[in-house]
Parts: structure tokens; sequence; C-alpha cells
């Protein structure tokens, strides 16, 4: 793997080359993580089979991923961008690997909930460090680093429904224990990754790590930005909690669907997620990220208002555009937020990914309760209002130059 950038660079981006193998080995570690934590979303209707569970107790076990997976993120990345820590990326995915096993044997819901946390303590370690690792590989090219990096987690993603559709809906629940296989993997790759990281860092990091580089905009500004942003992250994860976590309840109510069929749906919805992730990236590096946060969040309300009154077929065809264009956004975001903050990029990786997903788990419990005390219909009607939020965009400063600073 080509050497490149470290924490702590100031040094431009312009004559590094962008090391693709290293993009490539954290995008298939994050293809395969992601494709486990979805393989848990999409067995939701096998899980309530078997402990007999309302919606508000499915949207707990969302929660209880998403909660551990928010609330470490911030405070891993602002550990790690005063000490790198190369190895922590095998040991996040065993977290996860250990999370995953005993949702395989789990007995109670109580068990449940523990393997959701385990998962989710993995993600709190492996997102903040492999965001960065992406950034050190892109050579100047974040948005593109980020999408390649963004879209490995959102294929993975998608793959968990078609998977849980052939393997676990036919043969059982403790299939999963097959998949720790994807998990070991994993961990193969990221210790590579893990020694370009270390490498890298031997190599080129200064005797004494520099402060943060200081935004050029005020403080004020700078605050009120990132607000927004955070703002926007959460119209759009609430919205993508709604497909993710009762996709396949609304299709199986309101449409009659099998299980099975209902998944074959949401895989179209998550693979449409993976190329909307990346369109995004390259297009903010190219048009700026502002315009591509615009057309992402606000651009997908129209689909959005319609879904929730539109028949089966014309549902697959609406949940496929929503999902390109709303996942255009996050990679534009994320690269929006680092420049905003110059020299924080695991903080500000660890924050928007940790809000993210604690936004996610926040949704998946809000929206089960909406559909216990109303219908799994209304929660769509209500969620169609959310990328209505993207006007604020209007309010982001315009940021002309992208900083390479670390």
């Amino acid at each position: 793997m080509t050497q490149g950038t470290v924490p702590g660079s100031r040094s431009s981006d312009g004559g590094r080359k962008t090391a693709f193998s290293v993009l490539g080995g954290i995008s298939i570690a994050h293809m395969l993580n992601d494709m486990i934590q979805s393989l848990i979303l999409a067995i939701y209707p096998l899980l309530q089979q078997s402990f007999a569970l309302s919606f508000t107790q499915v949207g707990l076990i969302t929660l209880t991923y998403q909660i551990t997976a928010s609330l470490f993120q911030p405070l891993i990345g602002a550990w790690t961008d005063k000490y790198p820590q190369p190895y922590s990326l095998p040991i996040g995915m065993g977290f996860t690997l250990c999370g995953l096993l005993l949702m395989a044997v789990a007995d109670s819901f109580t068990l449940v909930l523990t393997a959701a946390a385990l998962v989710g303590t993995g993600s709190s370690v492996f997102h903040p460090e492999s965001s960065r690792v992406a950034r050190m590989a892109s050579g100047g090219r974040h948005g593109l680093a980020q999408s390649i990096f963004q879209v490995g987690g959102n294929f993975g993603a998608s793959l968990g429904p078609l998977l849980a559709a052939l393997i676990i809906a036919p043969y059982g629940r403790g299939q999963l224990a097959w998949f720790s296989l994807a998990a070991l993997l994993a961990m193969v790759v990221l210790l590579q990754v893990s020694r370009w990281y270390k490498n890298a860092a031997v190599a080129r990091l200064p005797k004494k790590i520099p402060r943060p580089g200081a935004s050029a905009l005020p403080g004020r500004r700078v605050a009120l930005a990132i607000s927004i942003l955070l703002l926007l992250i959460f119209s759009k994860y609430f919205y993508l909690t709604s497909i993710s976590s009762y996709y396949t309840f609304y299709l199986i109510h309101k449409f009659g669907l099998s299980v099975q069929a209902a998944q074959m749906h949401l895989f179209a919805f998550l693979f449409a997620v993976a190329v909307g992730t990346v369109i995004g990236g390259p297009l903010g590096d190219r048009i700026g990220r502002k315009y591509v946060i615009w057309g992402s969040i606000l651009g997908v309300a129209p689909f959005t208002l319609l879904l929730p009154y539109a028949s089966l077929s014309m549902t697959g065809v609406l949940s496929v555009v929503i999902g390109v264009i709303i996942a255009s956004a996050f990679s534009a975001i994320l690269v929006y937020a680092q420049e905003l903050l110059p020299g924080r990029i695991g903080m500000v990786s660890g924050l928007f990914f940790g809000f993210a997903f604690g936004m996610g788990g926040l949704g998946a419990a809000v929206l089960g309760h909406v559909a216990d005390i109303t219908s799994i219909e209304r929660v769509y009607q209500i969620c169609a209002f959310l990328p209505l939020l993207g006007m604020l965009t209007a309010f982001l400063p315009d940021l002309e130059q992208n900083k390479a600073i670390y």
C-alpha cells in the first residue's frame, strides 16, 4: 500500500497521490461491518415472532445499537486526534463479531439487546478512525475518498436484507453465526490497513503533534453551520430509519407481502443508497458540497411526500429514487464539516457518525411507539415532511476552498 498523509499534517495534498489500495481495503471492511449490522435489522420480523415483540421493543433494539454506536464516537475521535490508534480498527471489529455470535444464540430479549450493544460498540470504535484513514489516503480528493469509504458500508447494508431473505429467513436465526466468517475477514483486512496507518504515522508524524488548525470563519458562524449540519443529519437519518427499521413491516401490512418479498424490496432501497453515496462525494468535489447538500436533502421531499399514497409498484420505484437522492448528502456533509474544523478530523467524524447513529436509534424508538399507538402507515405520512428541513442549507456559509488540513 502506498504511504499517505498522517494525522496532524498541515501540508497540502496536492503533491500526493490517492492511495486507492488503502481506500479499497477500508471500504471492504466497511462493507462487511455494515452488512453484519443490516443483517440484524433485516431479521426484525423473525425476532418479533420469536419473542412476541411490540413495535416499541423492536425500536428499542435499534435504539440500543445506535446509542452505543453514537455515545463513544466523538470521545474516541477526539482522543485519536491526539493519540492515533491504528490497531483500534480490528479491535472494534472484534466487538462486532461477539455481538453477531450472541445475536445468533440469544434466548431472551435482554440478550438480544446486549448483542445489539456489542455491535454498536464495534461501530463506535471503527468509524472515526476509518474515516481518518480515508482522508489520509485521499490525496486531496476528500469527497471521492469519503464516497469510496461510505459506498462500502452502504453496499454492505444493502446485502443484509438479501442475505437474510436467502439464508436466514428459510433456515432460522441460528444461521447468523455463519456470518462471523465475514467479521473475521474484515479483521484480517483491517490489520493490513492498520499496518499502513502505523507506518505512515512513524514516517511522517512530527515529534510533537501540532495543535489543530483554526477555521477561517468566526466561531459563531462555525457553530451555526455545525448546528445546521446536525439538523440536516437529523432529518436524513430519522427518515432513513423509517425505511431500514420498518419498511418490511410497512410492505407486509399494507400490501400483504411475505417476509422474503419485503426483504427484497428493502435490499433494492439500500442498494440505491449505495449508488447515491458513490455519486455524492465526487460531485461535491466538482460542483461544491453545499449544492449537493441542497439537492440531496430538500430535493428528495417531493418523493417522500408521494410515497405513503403510492401503489406497490410505484412504492418500489419511489423508494429507489429516494435512496439515491438522500444518500448523496452524507459524504458532502462530513467533508464540509471537516473543512469547517480543520485539524479535528477524528472528533468531527465521531460527532457526525455518532449523531447519525444516535438519531437513527432515537428515530427507531419514537417511530416504533408511533406505529404502536397509530399505524405503520402513519409513520411514513409523518416522516415525509422531514426533508423540508433541507431549506436550512441556505444559511450555510460558502466554503470556496477545500482545505487539506489535518
